[in-house]
């Protein structure tokens, strides 16, 4: 695919970038912002985000500096912002400010690089249309606007059209060095199948019932007692999913749990790229493993595919959901369910996600 020519944007020679959270909306950037940087190889990229998701930014562009901002602590306030604003414009000099996020941090910051003489453009959240898709009566299903393809919108308004140059963090599946994953297993051997399950969630109304998912383990559980090889690896944060997890790799011979491991993103972004399935809820994990190269199936409750937050070219038949006539009641899965059951997410039988697994398998 044919690159932008960087002397097409008189100018503009550093692009300042800023999306600080949360996880799974930083890692839908990486497509646009490698691919963004590809297409003007002449222009330097600066992407600001959290310190945490520093790491997340692997194989990057040579042409792209990632910067950790601590916004919650040295940066914090508007003193801080002004501060960050002042170190960032003395050190890079940046001719645009592309902001990826769209809240009061960010707007602020803006106005402090703007009167040090750097515009800024703005992600565009289609607040409207979200009401109108997560209201209780009177819904309008319509598909919204990929939150990646607002992502490009944002530089197309900075002068900086983009194609998508991204075919993932490794080109290709199973081509991680398993040094990189080295500290979490082995490298895998021929014949293994490898299943990636990433159960949990920020908010209980995008969580499949712990119950549920536990008997797909059990499932393949079964199958591996029978004679196949394969391995299960457990993704997740700490506290109660720790404890959760680890009880399941306790219990199932072919499981190994990841939770609170802290094994830091570049050795879990190259497992992921050597699994064989990935299953997750709409969750930051979806993201991560899509980007990775996994072969990635999601399960949707309370959320929607329709609001724009599909993982990197995951297809419809990729996901997983029941149409109940109440859902989308939420964006993000942050709102209580009125009925009280969750019915979104019980309904969906384990068996039927098992099948949809072994059919991403073959």
């Amino acid at each position: 695919m044919a690159q932008n020519d960087a002397t097409a944007v008189p100018g503009i020679r550093t692009v300042l970038m800023g999306r600080f959270s949360a996880l799974g909306d930083v890692a839908m950037t990486v497509p646009v912002v490698y691919s963004a940087c590809r297409n003007y190889p002449d222009i330097r990229f600066v992407m600001l985000t959290r310190p945490s998701m520093t790491s997340l930014f692997v194989g990057a562009p040579s042409n792209l500096t990632v910067v950790g901002a601590d916004v919650s602590g040295k940066y914090d306030g508007i003193k801080g912002l002004r501060t960050l604003a002042a170190e960032l414009h003395s050190q890079y000099r940046p001719d645009v400010f592309v902001d990826l996020h769209n809240v009061l941090r960010t707007r602020i910051l803006s106005v402090f690089l703007r009167l040090k003489g750097v515009p800024s453009v703005h992600i565009f959240k289609p607040r409207a249309k979200r009401r109108a898709l997560t209201r209780r009566v009177n819904k309008v299903m319509l598909p919204l606007t990929s939150q990646r393809a607002r992502y490009r919108e944002v530089f197309f308004k900075a002068g900086l059209p983009c194609n998508e140059i991204f075919d993932g963090l490794y080109h290709a599946r199973n081509s991680a060095s398993a040094a990189d994953f080295a500290a979490i297993t082995a490298s895998k051997p021929d014949g293994e199948k490898w299943i990636g399950i990433a159960p949990f969630a920020a908010h209980a109304g995008k969580i499949y019932p712990p119950d549920k998912m536990e008997r797909i383990v059990e499932i393949f559980q079964r199958d591996a007692d029978r004679g196949e090889r394969l391995r299960i690896f457990l993704f997740g944060g700490g506290g109660n999913e720790q404890a959760v997890l680890e009880r399941w790799a306790a219990k199932y011979s072919c499981v190994q749990s990841l939770a609170g491991k802290r094994y830091g993103f570049p050795a879990e972004l190259a497992l992921l790229n050597h699994l064989d399935v990935m299953l997750a809820m709409d969750s930051a994990n979806m993201h991560l493993a899509a980007i990775a190269g996994a072969p990635t199936l999601s399960i949707w409750g309370a959320t929607h595919p329709y609001c724009g937050f599909k993982g990197w070219r995951q297809r419809d038949d990729d996901t997983i959901q029941v149409p109940v006539p109440c859902r989308p009641c939420s964006v993000f899965g942050d709102k209580p369910c009125f009925r009280g059951d969750y019915i979104c997410l019980t309904a969906i039988k384990p068996e039927v996600v098992y099948a949809r697994m072994r059919e991403k398998l073959k």
